[in-house]
């Protein structure tokens, strides 16, 4: 890290802007809104979670199949796979004795997608 990287870019002056500010806060979803969009967020902060999403991107898998390709046991799999469905990032199928887990719609590509493209921007 040079010594640029470290000096944080502030006003040198103290004048705010109302009209710009009132504009913005007008723009702004409600704090209610806000929080559940930072609770869905928070799920991504999980790397066996990212895996999963990471992993369904391709077809649908079975719990069995997750934690074989994880390397997981089925209970760890089985417990992110709740914690993905209460979410809504992950829906379920049964067929017969398997249930078989997929993304449950195409925002949760795109949000993945647009996540993976930002970081890997150089």
């Amino acid at each position: 890290m040079n010594g640029t990287d470290q000096i944080l870019e502030q006003c040198d002056s103290v004048g705010i802007h109302p009209d710009v500010i009132e504009n913005t806060k007008k723009k702004m979803p409600s704090d209610e809104l806000l929080f559940d969009l930072a609770d869905f967020f928070r799920i991504f902060g999980d790397s066996t979670r990212v895996k999963i999403v990471c992993a369904l991107l391709s077809s649908e898998l079975c719990v069995c199949d997750i934690a074989e390709l994880l390397d997981m046991s089925q209970s760890a799999i089985s417990h992110q796979l709740r914690v993905l469905k209460q979410a809504r990032l992950v829906k379920f199928r049964r067929a017969g004795k398997v249930v078989y887990y997929s993304l449950d719609d195409e925002h949760i590509q795109g949000i993945f997608s647009l996540g993976l493209t930002h970081i890997t921007e150089k």
